[in-house]
């Protein structure tokens, strides 16, 4: 597979990584002898991106992917994140991103994934009444110490970006980005091409509707991140199965998967962009991986925008409780 730089000075990774999420059920059970399966696919395609967080399944994520790399070190560059508070089986949440909480939550997930040093540490949330001055300064603390390798933020702005840019180089944003999820392109995407910060685009196929297999909402289980979501709600769900059926389309007639489109596309947005779709299937997996192997030409991403222009979908990317600690801009 092709590689990619993570941030300026960071170390090279496949050009697409792996979100593992799912790893902790938010898209339906799982075991952990499938997530490892997934992981060893990911080691002979070529992934070596993974991205984690302490909130998913309350460490279950870091967990899996832990025990898996006791008997794989040094094979993955590894991401994580802390900032949220959360109590196990809810859904409500708090932002703390003092150097204290910072700190312990640091510490858990080091444990969790069974290492001394993680190479991309997120803040997760913003706490907006912090400065973000004073978040970075902890973030260089825990670099200084060799805790973390690099720093990073996710669903933040690019104001936000660039004044913590000032502090230290920032590692890496993530944010949602897709063919259905555009507004990184009103100033995220070029901020940080602009400081040598990589974007890392989650839920590049969004969040399944732009795949082959098309989501079931009567499916989604009580913890599912699309169940209240308003684009998987009717009447916007089917609006928005009948929007991407021209895509899914184009994509057969070029000999390839929706989803190898669609993060081919993410791809050709800039040489900084990381795509992490998530899976817990090897299968679904291997198909993601493809698409580093896909080069789109000028008359397809001319289609493509045609088929789906910016602001095609139907419905807010996020409820109004889904909203609350992302960062809204333009």
């Amino acid at each position: 597979m092709q590689t990619r730089r993570l941030g300026r000075d960071g170390p090279l990774v496949g050009a697409i990584g792996l979100g593992c999420w799912s790893f902790a059920g938010s898209y339906g059970p799982t075991t952990a002898a499938e997530s490892h399966a997934t992981l060893a696919r990911a080691l002979d395609l070529g992934v070596t991106f993974l991205d984690t967080s302490d909130v998913y399944g309350h460490g279950e994520s870091e967990r899996v992917i832990g025990a898996f790399i006791k008997d794989h070190p040094h094979r993955f560059t590894i991401a994580t994140k802390g900032g949220i508070r959360r109590k196990p089986g809810e859904t409500a949440r708090t932002f703390d991103n003092s150097p204290d909480y910072l700190r312990q939550a640091l510490e858990q997930s080091l444990r969790n994934l069974g290492v001394e040093h993680v190479d991309l540490y997120y803040i997760h949330r913003r706490e907006a009444e912090r400065p973000v001055e004073e978040v970075m300064e902890a973030l260089v603390r825990f670099k200084e110490e060799g805790k973390i390798g690099g720093m990073g933020f996710s669903e933040v702005s690019p104001t936000t970006l660039r004044r913590a840019a000032a502090v230290h180089p920032v590692t890496a944003v993530q944010s949602e980005y897709s063919l259905w999820t555009r507004l990184p392109d009103l100033g995220m995407v070029q901020c940080c091409r602009d400081l040598g910060t990589a974007f890392v685009p989650f839920s590049p196929l969004g969040r399944g509707i732009l795949t082959g297999d098309l989501p079931d909402p009567a499916t989604f289980g009580k913890l599912d991140f699309r169940r209240p979501n308003p684009r998987f709600q009717e009447p916007n769900f089917a609006r928005n199965v009948a929007a991407v059926a021209p895509f899914k389309a184009l994509a057969a007639d070029l000999g390839t998967t929706p989803a190898r489109l669609a993060l081919a596309w993410v791809l050709s947005r800039g040489d900084h962009l990381i795509p992490i779709p998530g899976t817990r299937s090897a299968d679904h997996l291997a198909d993601d991986a493809g698409a580093a192997d896909l080069d789109l030409s000028a008359d397809t991403l001319a289609e493509i925008e045609r088929i789906l222009p910016p602001g095609f979908a139907f419905g807010d990317r996020y409820s109004e409780n889904q909203w609350v600690g992302a960062e809204r801009y333009c």
